[in-house]
């Protein structure tokens, strides 16, 4: 996630996000949860390698661990739980966040010295990845002004009669930007166990909860998300091509 939105809702999407030379993005799936040090190490050294013209870009899916994430802007009081899961520091913008088992990460390390050099752009065209994909689910998903990632809104009859009405976080957005070329990514909740995120105040937000496609009733496989983000990445960013995993 970042630290504060970048850009105000939007449904359009920047034709400047696909290479004018087509030349294909990586795009690699680990199939065992990786752990989060040997991840980071792995995106920095491909990261170095793209901006040194040495590797091509790469989308680079997998599940974690459990554990917490601290960005630039994380508040040590909203860290509710610091023994429960292991707790690292890192340099993408944005507060606290959770990964573990249900949850697909995206690690996105994109070239913008080919693709407009907008790093609100890029996030435009984060946000509306992941709304397409949740849209191939039936699952109608949106940003909010003064919030970052995307949400759904949820009803549902209350005690007495009437409607209770909440909006839940479904996906995080978290990047960094080096040399123009980006990493770190994005999260969607497939079926985390989402009473893990009890232990943060998700993104510093307080009012509001976290959800995944299995607690809206959509009963996804990791392999249906990851088809459908397959899908939506290709539509905003451009043609992909298998790659190998990183680490």
């Amino acid at each position: 996630m970042l630290a504060e939105p970048l850009s105000p809702p939007s449904s359009s999407t920047d034709e400047r996000l696909v290479r004018e030379d087509g030349r294909l993005v990586e795009w690699a799936v680990s199939d065992a949860p990786v752990a989060y040090e040997a991840a980071v190490a792995a995106m920095e050294a491909r990261v170095s390698a793209i901006a040194a013209g040495e590797a091509t870009e790469l989308v680079w899916l997998l599940e974690h661990p459990p554990l917490y994430t601290a960005g630039v802007s994380a508040r040590d009081d909203d860290l509710l739980s610091p023994d429960r899961f292991p707790v690292h520091r890192t340099g993408r913008g944005g507060q606290f966040t959770y990964h573990g088992p249900g949850q697909r990460v995206a690690y996105v390390m994109l070239d913008l010295n080919a693709r407009g050099r907008d790093v609100r752009g890029l996030v435009r065209g984060l946000e509306q990845w992941l709304i397409g994909a949740l849209d191939r689910f039936g699952v109608e998903a949106g940003v909010r002004d003064g919030r970052v990632g995307v949400w759904v809104e949820r009803k549902g009859p209350d005690d007495q009669g009437g409607l209770w009405v909440r909006e839940d976080k479904i996906a995080a957005i978290g990047v960094k930007v080096r040399k123009w070329v980006t990493f770190h990514g994005v999260s969607l909740n497939v079926e985390p166990d989402l009473a893990h995120f009890e232990g943060i105040v998700p993104c510093g937000i307080r009012e509001h909860g976290v959800t995944s496609l299995v607690d809206l009733g959509v009963p996804a496989t990791m392999d249906e998300a990851d088809d459908a983000l397959k899908s939506a990445f290709v539509r905003i960013f451009g043609p992909v091509t298998v790659g190998r995993t990183p680490a």
